[in-house]
């Protein structure tokens, strides 16, 4: 018998201000692993060459953490209802990066949650996991019926749409497990598909990186944004949020109760020609503890330059 029961952890982690909330057995990940080869190998995750790194250990938290029995699966809101500015001077960065950096709230929390149930199960071993870690977040929430994959391969819930990070904390016990799968609910809808000033969503359920503003705004090292994302920014310079603002599902959205993710002054509306000539000293200042640290200065001004060169973005 477990030292603690699923119904506790869930009660735990949404005090902690997680939701939705979902266990699942610890099994490995075959068919979203042979989706994940595929993907690779046809060279979808362009420069992301990590992402090829430990490829069995992404489909199996066994390899992740020896001694994996159960994987609690959680959600945490990040939404904030401003609007993104149509002024042609203005840069466009996505909403998940207004705040402080979400892998240190995750982590925060989810360590959190592992130490308060050690204090009552002091031999449960356990790791918490944000998506820098080998795992496979979606497919994992999927699996644990917080919500299902929508066709922008983004994990959509009913509570608040797609404006969820994702986190899992793996544990060495079993425990009651869920067994709820949510079902598709995107339908006929292809709104992400047509919005989607790149054609990234080269299919339902399926991205190409290469053609991600997201991608090429924060992950691509390169001097010049290739074609198509330099020609199609509309003002993008960190991220991108089209085909999750469009998404019907997106009308459920709720402001997030985070502190921690309430928008930096000035963040949700950036001046381009300031960007584009922000020094080392100027960026690390500016987002210190923010996501945006990912693209570096280079990138940022890279991506601020190319705006300007570009037309207007398109009223929301």
């Amino acid at each position: 018998m477990s030292p603690i029961s699923s119904r506790e952890i869930k009660e735990q982690a949404r005090a902690l201000g997680f939701d939705p909330v979902g266990i699942v057995p610890a099994t490995v990940l075959t068919a979203e692993g042979a989706r994940l080869r595929e993907w690779l190998e046809r060279n979808l995750h362009g420069s992301m060459d990590y992402l090829a790194r430990h490829a069995e250990m992404r489909i199996d938290p066994d390899q992740l953490m020896p001694g994996t029995r159960s994987v609690v699966c959680v959600a945490l809101n990040y939404y904030h209802p401003e609007k993104h500015s149509d002024d042609p001077e203005i840069g466009r960065i996505s909403r998940y990066a207004w705040g402080d950096d979400y892998h240190d709230v995750l982590r925060d929390k989810l360590k959190e949650l592992l130490e308060w149930i050690r204090e009552r199960a002091p031999e449960v071993e356990g790791r918490a996991c944000v998506d820098s870690a080998p795992i496979m977040d979606k497919a994992w929430a999927v699996r644990a019926g917080l919500g299902w994959l929508g066709k922008h391969t983004n994990v959509i819930t009913r509570q608040y749409g797609s404006w969820v990070f994702l986190g899992e904390l793996l544990l060495s016990i079993e425990l009651e497990y869920d067994n709820q799968i949510e079902p598709d609910h995107c339908g006929k809808c292809t709104a992400c598909l047509e919005a989607c000033p790149t054609g990234a969503i080269i299919a339902p359920y399926q991205l190409d990186a290469t053609r991600c503003i997201s991608y090429g705004t924060i992950e691509l090292r390169a001097e010049t944004l290739p074609e198509p994302i330099g020609s199609n920014l509309q003002n993008w310079v960190f991220g991108c949020d089209i085909c999750q603002d469009v998404c019907p599902w997106s009308r459920f959205s709720k402001p997030t109760e985070e502190d921690r993710f309430t928008p930096r002054p000035g963040i949700t509306a950036p001046r381009l020609d300031e960007l584009s000539e922000l020094t080392q000293e100027e960026f690390s200042s500016r987002f210190r503890r923010s996501a945006i640290k990912r693209t570096k200065v280079t990138g940022l001004r890279r991506n601020a330059r190319a705006a300007r060169r570009r037309p207007a973005p398109p009223s929301e």
